[in-house]
């Protein structure tokens, strides 16, 4: 099996923080940039006098703040992407800590590198609107101001005076400046900061998300995707042989729905996707959404997926990866973005509870990371770097479960049942 590589153009993130949005009151700090660590060397990606780390895991505790950490990020990128849609009147979401009063912010940060260039973005919101934003950039290793915003005054940097006029005057409380820009400008460091968020950045939550119309036309546009999944079900040992996929739009006769469904709806599911999706084996085939099993169906949906994000170089963030995947088959999801090319680099970003994968073999200690709750009910994130006297060798799974790095999975191991009058 091999992954296809295409060569261009470098993108990243390095580092994220956030204060202020749900379980998460104080500010936290997750970092992608390596450590001193000489471990897994040929694995990280050199940028300017940076070493960058590949892929990152997240355990804790149930309710402990894994989730609202790919929460934040996701909404970071939502607000970039979406913002210049909102209305007037129409405030942004925020869900700040519950302890926080109202007039306390919620901070958004961000660190990445689009084209080979470092940027360095971040918002905070106030009662539902959009306090401050600023972008800045690194050409040559030095940094330059994009812009700067306090509430509705805009204050560009040297090179951009005379270029945001339109874009201010579209500009709303409710809207980031950059989504604005981007759609209002022809500059190229606006529209690279956009894209990082609109397109490299790929959050998936395999409780939300459905992949397998992404997955199939992937593989409807490439055979070569479709042979590399072909190739990995086969070594998985699943007998799948070939497998047989359309993707095309229709359009339904309104004659053709309902009666009793309401004509506005009518109107809008007249236009619809067909999708078809067969999985040959020696003497027969199977429909994927009928007929298969639920590992087999995850599998259709992320691989194809999968390949296509590091084929591009682009970053994935996911929560809960191993719902319905074999600890084995995240285990290689995980070696493949840890498998550096010259002239390729993608990045995963997950959480998850499947403690198997905690191995030194595979993670750096930098990669590891973890969350907890504190006194007042608030997230920390920390990486192992942090917690003293752990040697390279040393069983990390075993540490974890014993609860000698925090976060401890299991809340209160002498609880039973019977202690709050449930009996056999």
């Amino acid at each position: 099996m091999c992954i296809l590589n295409k060569e261009g153009a470098l993108r990243m993130l390095l580092q994220f923080s956030c204060s202020n949005h749900k379980s998460i009151k104080n500010k936290i700090i997750f970092s992608a940039i390596a450590g001193s660590d000489d471990t897994f060397e040929e694995s990280l990606k050199p940028f300017s006098n940076f070493r960058v780390v590949p892929s990152a895991v997240i355990y804790g505790a149930n309710g402990s703040g894994k989730s609202n950490f790919i929460s934040a990020l996701e909404f970071m990128r939502s607000l970039v992407s979406e913002s210049i849609k909102h209305q007037p009147g129409q405030g942004i979401f925020q869900a700040p800590h519950k302890l926080n009063p109202a007039d306390v912010p919620s901070e958004y940060d961000i660190q990445f590198v689009k084209d080979d260039i470092r940027y360095v973005y971040g918002f905070s919101i106030v009662s539902n609107v959009v306090q401050e934003e600023y972008l800045y950039y690194f050409p040559k290793g030095r940094q330059v101001k994009i812009f700067e915003r306090e509430s509705m005054k805009i204050r560009p940097g040297d090179k951009y005076k005379n270029f945001f006029g339109v874009s201010i005057s579209v500009l709303k409380e409710n809207r980031l400046f950059l989504s604005c820009a981007a759609n209002y400008t022809n500059i190229k460091e606006i529209e690279d900061a956009f894209l990082f968020f609109r397109e490299d950045i790929v959050i998936y939550n395999p409780q939300i998300n459905n992949w397998t119309e992404y997955s199939i036309q992937l593989m409807q546009q490439s055979e070569e995707v479709k042979k590399v999944f072909v190739e990995i079900l086969q070594a998985l040992g699943t007998g799948v042989k070939d497998v047989r996929v359309r993707l095309e739009k229709t359009r339904l006769a309104v004659k053709d729905l309902p009666q009793e469904m309401p004509e506005a709806l009518k109107m809008l599911m007249t236009d619809t996707n067909v999708i078809e999706a067969k999985l040959v084996y020696d003497a027969f085939e199977t429909d994927l959404m009928s007929e298969e099993s639920t590992g087999i169906k995850r599998l259709f949906e992320v691989i194809c997926p999968i390949i296509d994000i590091i084929n591009n170089g682009k970053i994935l963030v996911c929560d809960e990866i191993e719902t319905s995947l074999h600890e084995s088959i995240v285990y290689q999801i995980v070696k493949l973005f840890n498998m550096t090319k010259k002239d390729q680099f993608a990045q995963l970003i997950f959480s998850t509870h499947d403690t198997s994968l905690l191995d030194s073999s595979l993670f750096r200690r930098d990669q590891i990371w973890f969350t907890q709750l504190d006194h007042q009910r608030s997230t920390d994130l920390y990486s192992l770097v942090e917690i003293k006297n752990v040697r390279k060798t040393e069983n990390l799974e075993k540490g974890y479960i014993s609860g000698k790095y925090g976060a401890i999975p299991v809340v209160n191991r002498n609880f039973s049942f019977e202690d709050v009058g449930i009996k056999r």
